[in-house]
């Protein structure tokens, strides 16, 4: 606490070549008492731009959404801590909320946010986007970032709010922004499957793809938003089923490894095109041919 018993506030984000949006979301949070940004190697611009606001910029590599989240919660020394992506913003009905809230005497470890996100220009309020909660407010020595490559969660030890104004997300701002998350997603979303010892089959991505869309468009009222709801429909299918097809393909170039190992002395040597972070990978879990498919 300061002099005054005023709770401080840390806002923390990450972000890698966020140039486009990097100075409206420190512009949303520059109320805060700090502000700490952990950036994994920009090249557009994004560190020069964060310097402006702040002198706590680290550049540190890339080990995954939870790890490099938890790198900023270490830096950050407020009694609170906003967590905030690159390309969201706080508006200033959302600050007014925040100030209240931490100052109640009965306020809890945490809260979650509502959180409106746009599609290529258009906001989402079905499919499933809508509401959309997101634990981003905590006291710093309650909480922690799980360790999750992607769809990191916030671990509270303790009680839970709820705020009432939504956090603004531009989510994807072109085609080109929905194809290049879907090739990332599906990536991290298919090792940290792999690790966990799943496996999956061509039929097994189809089903979950064509249940992805039918979820969204039709369950969820994604079709509520028109066009901009149908693509997000598909754009959901397309990255569930490439998901589960990076992890059938793990699984078999795993089992191409254990087998080229077992006829060799010699360690296995892949092909040229596989990166040392997938090596690294491999080695890095229990490669079991006969794990059990996932459903």
């Amino acid at each position: 606490m300061t002099r005054s018993n005023e709770p401080t506030v840390s806002a923390i984000v990450i972000c890698k070549d966020e140039a486009n949006t990097i100075r409206a979301c420190l512009d949303s949070v520059c109320w805060a008492n700090e502000i700490v940004v952990v950036d994994s190697g920009s090249t557009d611009g994004t560190v020069a731009i964060c310097r402006e606001y702040t002198d706590r910029v680290y550049q540190l590599d890339w080990p995954g959404y939870g790890p490099q989240k938890n790198r900023a919660l270490a830096h950050a020394t407020g009694d609170w801590v906003l967590s905030i992506d690159a390309d969201e913003t706080v508006p200033p009905e959302l600050f007014g909320e925040i100030h209240e809230a931490i100052r109640r005497p009965d306020a809890p470890d945490a809260f979650r946010v509502p959180r409106l996100s746009s599609y290529c220009g258009n906001w989402i309020h079905h499919g499933g986007w809508s509401p959309d909660y997101v634990t981003r407010l905590f006291r710093r020595d309650r909480a922690r970032f799980s360790d999750d490559l992607v769809h990191e969660r916030v671990l509270v030890e303790g009680g839970v709010g709820t705020l009432s104004v939504p956090l603004r997300h531009e989510t994807f701002r072109t085609l080109a922004d929905v194809l290049g998350k879907i090739d990332e997603y599906s990536t991290a979303g298919a090792e940290m499957a792999f690790r966990r010892g799943r496996r999956a089959t061509l039929l097994t991505a189809v089903v979950h793809g064509a249940w992805a869309f039918l979820r969204t468009y039709l369950l969820r009222a994604g079709f509520l938003d028109g066009a901009a709801g149908f693509m997000l429909a598909v754009s959901n299918a397309e990255g569930t089923y490439y998901r589960y097809l990076k992890l059938r393909e793990l699984a078999l170039r795993a089992a191409e490894i254990e087998e080229s190992n077992e006829d060799s002395t010699q360690p296995a040597v892949l092909e040229e095109d596989v990166s040392d972070e997938y090596v690294d990978f491999l080695e890095a879990v229990d490669v079991t041919p006969e794990s059990k498919e996932a459903a």
